[in-house]
């Protein structure tokens, strides 16, 4: 028995590889130091926690509608209009098993095989092979000017086959984060050309320096019929492993993405759902705590990095990543005679002879680079530039 060539096109998850790498290196009484892992190093809030206790002690463990709890839809109402300004019916919101998810059902009731897809380089890995995985064609699109795209990038990009635009701000992997009048401009242009919006909008709770995450929905209200916003609780209450994610969109494709999981998952875990109401509507504390211990650390990793010859930094304004270009060190060769040639490269050996996981850029469609998440702790961190830095000393 064979899969199916579809299946035998779809390539696996690197940060999710990297991150399982260094997890066996670990086991194997390593000391690794893992930059891979895109989820917060803090433990889920205990009112989170509890809620999903007393869930499970109440007996809520069946099914549930497929489209989520009426509790919830409507605590994912209540957050749009409170922390985006936006107006959202429960029949315009879909609960599904992570924002993964929420995509996934998105992209698969939407393109049809041979649409195209805009997606500004450099883009999360999964975003590639969902589209992929619909028949779609992914157009990668270069960035103007410090990693970011605008108006007139999707006026000249746009074909006749063009379905949609892929926007993700605060950005994985590169943390920018766009402004109203940047955002302005490219909802412009997305009225002019007639293109879809998915909008991934999971890190906006991080970001740093005074910046506040902006919907393009609440930039341009007309967008509200032309996008697909897709978010969850994974990553601004450390629920990674909860899996619930949502969307919010009009009434028509929601239900179409409804019918879609009630023939794939059916419902997300029926007490997820409940800790999700309560991380929601519950105290918001243990946010800014993160966000706090998120800053400081980018601001050591962005000069850390920076101090390194060889390697520049951008500062990121968002989400838990740092996306240094480290191409001025290609060609060169390692101590155990590794040709440096590429992001893979580069990961490849650092991991080998100096025990660091990194996520190559490649991933990202964007070679130059490599990821590190700062989402662990400072001394993790402390000890981890310290590595870097005698590595790339060491190169010859």
């Amino acid at each position: 028995m064979e899969v199916s060539q579809r299946a035998k096109g779809i390539l696996p998850s690197a940060t999710l590889a990297i991150t399982n790498k260094a997890k066996v290196l670990k086991s194997q009484g390593l000391d690794i130091i893992g930059f891979g892992a895109g989820e917060p190093d803090f433990d889920t809030p205990d009112n989170i926690k509890e809620a999903a206790c007393t869930a499970l002690k109440e007996g809520f463990t069946k099914y549930t509608a497929t489209e989520g709890i009426i509790a919830l839809r409507k605590a994912v109402a209540d957050k749009l209009k409170s922390r985006n300004g936006l107006d959202y019916t429960i029949d315009e919101i879909l609960i599904s098993s992570g924002a993964k998810h929420s995509l996934f059902n998105a992209f698969m009731c939407l393109l049809n095989p041979g649409d195209e897809v805009l997606l500004p380089l450099p883009y999360w890995v999964s975003y590639e092979e969902q589209i992929r995985l619909c028949g779609a064609k992914v157009v990668a699109v270069n960035p103007e000017t410090n990693l970011k795209i605008t108006g007139d990038t999707i006026r000249r990009q746009k074909t006749s086959k063009t379905k949609l635009l892929v926007l993700n701000s605060p950005s994985n992997p590169t943390g920018v984060v766009y402004s109203k009048k940047e955002l302005k401009d490219i909802g412009e242009a997305v009225l002019e050309t007639g293109l879809g919006i998915i909008s991934d909008e999971i890190y906006e709770d991080f970001t740093y320096d005074g910046i506040k995450a902006e919907s393009i929905v609440g930039v341009i209200p007309k967008l509200k019929e032309h996008t697909i916003i897709i978010n969850g609780v994974s990553k601004t209450y450390s629920m990674t492993g909860w899996r619930i994610g949502y969307a919010a969109g009009p009434q028509n494709i929601i239900k179409a993405m409804g019918n879609l999981q009630a023939h794939s998952t059916s419902n997300p875990t029926s007490f997820a759902q409940k800790a999700a109401v309560e991380a929601l509507t519950g105290p918001q504390e243990s946010v800014s705590l993160m966000c706090q211990a998120f800053c400081k650390r980018r601001d050591y990793i962005v000069k850390a990095l920076n101090s390194i010859s060889g390697i520049r930094c951008p500062n990121p304004s968002g989400a838990f990543y740092v996306f240094p270009d480290v191409s001025d060190l290609y060609g060169k060769t390692t101590p155990k005679g590794t040709l440096v040639n590429s992001s893979q490269s580069f990961a490849s050996a650092l991991l080998e002879e100096e025990l660091v996981a990194v996520v190559p850029g490649e991933a990202f469609g964007t070679d130059q680079y490599v990821r590190l998440s700062y989402a662990c702790d400072m001394a993790t961190i402390k000890k981890g530039m310290e590595r870097i830095e005698h590595f790339v000393k060491n190169l010859s």
